[in-house]
């Protein structure tokens, strides 16, 4: 039977996410030798070679990025567990490693995490944006402990929760040439300039990918970092955007905006919570999911 440390499975998880000895053993606040002579005894006690060291680093084998799927996966109960029991002291902390959409980390997730950690003060988030793959990769390996997706999935082995339907719109200018329409296909925006997110964002690979498969390019005016300042930049006559057809609406409140339908079957956007096992979650993270879903 195979006896895993703590702190071997924490270093392991830092060495690869680095992916450097060095940088993982300073991590783990111990020094190179150190962390190379603990990986050298946790292969031996496997029997199976985890790393291959170079002078570029370390690259995990096969084995190696079984191994690190599942540390993390034990690590993640671990903190679990921690997270449980300090229910029981007076001060009680946790932390949740969120991944999710564009949609979801710059338009509803903020003003909800804000309730859940004025509800417990000692709460700690991690949110990260990710494509639904890396969504769905981090949750099921352990790397993340609720992810949030839109659009269709496989999530084979994992909870999914449905919680939202939005779809996306194109806004634009009151007076656009394209203001006159009731529904506009991708390829009819593609003559236009658009606003769009930053190149790191969800959305924007999203769209691309769509823009790809009509081999046909998206004239990009400008990335902003926000759908506010898409639709103000929108309502300045910069260009039209994509964007969900509830952010839409919320900002077509105060600015001067069209709301067109996209006609494409891709438009209608799914929005689901994609958990592990969501019996097992601390009871923050369950809460979390009800203030979601409500």
């Amino acid at each position: 039977m195979i006896h895993f440390d703590l702190a071997d499975l924490r270093l392991f998880i830092n060495i690869a996410e680095t992916p450097s000895m060095t940088q993982g053993a300073r991590k783990s606040f111990m020094s190179t030798a150190a962390a190379s002579n603990r990986i050298k005894k946790l292969e031996e006690q496997m029997g199976l070679r985890l790393l291959y060291r170079d002078s570029q680093g370390v690259e995990l084998t096969a084995a190696g990025e079984t191994m690190l799927k599942h540390a993390r996966i034990m690590l993640r109960q671990v903190q679990y567990l921690e997270n449980e029991l300090s229910e029981f002291s007076e001060q009680h902390v946790g932390h949740i490693r969120i991944f999710a959409n564009t949609t979801a980390v710059t338009d509803f997730l903020p003003e909800i995490l804000a309730v859940l950690m004025v509800q417990h003060p000692q709460l700690t988030i991690d949110l990260q944006e990710r494509v639904n793959l890396e969504v769905l990769r981090g949750v099921a390996e352990g790397a993340s402990d609720i992810g949030i997706t839109a659009g269709p999935i496989k999530a084979q082995g994992l909870e999914v929760i449905h919680f939202r339907t939005d779809r996306l719109v194109v806004a634009t200018h009151q007076a656009h040439p394209l203001a006159a329409h009731t529904a506009l296909t991708l390829e009819d925006t593609l003559a236009y300039p658009h606003i769009c997110l930053q190149e790191a964002s969800s959305l924007l690979r999203f769209l691309k990918n769509q823009v790809d498969s009509l081999q046909r390019d998206i004239n990009v005016r400008i990335q902003v970092f926000g759908f506010e300042s898409m639709c103000r930049m929108i309502e300045a006559g910069v260009g039209i955007g994509i964007m969900p057809q509830s952010a839409a609406l919320r900002y077509q409140q105060t600015m001067g905006l069209n709301i067109i339908e996209l006609h494409e079957p891709w438009a209608v956007r799914e929005r689901s919570i994609v958990v592990r096992d969501a019996q097992a979650l601390p009871e923050y993270v369950k809460t979390l999911i009800q203030l979601l879903i409500q």
